[in-house]
């Protein structure tokens, strides 16, 4: 069974310009991907980016690259297309998908996530939430009663997708479209594993965490 890592990392970000390849403690961003997946039991890692610099940034810290055409480069499309597009062009069994966001992935957790595959078609990683009272932008309570506020061994717990690792077979990727499918499994991280980098703010958290 062949098992190929990709990292999809497109060269505009609206939030942290530059944010692939915005530097926390010395090393670029997509860096900390890169490890997981090059430490991990996979068999090659690679990126997909339209940005020239990525691509050799990337290259540097050991990835291989591939050219991510401009039509599935745009900021509203989900990075599922730069799957599809590696999947059809590449030969493997299991694809692993990363997202650089995720600094804090550790390779222990990509090597969990493909042990599954065979028991499951497909795998994502997520933590588990206690239930906390949520409430809506227009200051409204978000599925629950304020009038009876219910105690938190009263609710269950849910999963949380934390966006780090998916692992799927091509095959059923091609099919489906989707980075999950068929029987899916929950590869469990702690929440101290599964912050993700989107603002300003998350980068000077991750920047105390990342050692």
């Amino acid at each position: 069974m062949i098992t190929k890592t990709l990292i999809p990392a497109r060269g505009g970000s609206k939030t942290i310009p530059r944010k692939n390849i915005t530097e926390i403690n010395g090393k670029p961003l997509i860096y900390y991907a890169i490890k997981a997946s090059l430490d991990s039991d996979v068999d090659e890692t690679w990126v997909s980016t339209d940005d020239d610099e990525i691509a050799e940034v990337s290259e540097k810290f050991g990835a291989s690259v591939i050219k991510r055409p401009k039509e599935i480069c745009d900021d509203i499309i989900m990075p599922d297309s730069a799957l599809i597009h590696f999947s059809e062009t590449h030969d493997f069994d299991n694809l692993v998908f990363i997202q650089p966001t995720s600094p804090l992935l550790d390779c222990k957790y990509i090597n969990a996530g493909i042990e599954m595959i065979g028991e499951y078609d497909s795998v994502f990683s997520a933590y588990k939430e206690h239930w906390i009272p949520r409430w809506t932008l227009d200051r409204e309570p978000d599925d629950w009663n304020i009038k009876s506020r219910p105690m938190r061994q009263e609710k269950e717990e849910k999963w949380v997708e934390n966006g780090a690792v998916y692992i799927t077979k091509r095959q059923d990727l091609l099919k489906t479209g989707l980075r999950y499918s068929g029987n899916i499994g929950i590869l469990e991280m702690p929440i101290g594993r599964s912050f993700q980098i989107d603002t300003y703010e998350d980068l000077e958290l991750i920047e105390k965490l990342v050692v």
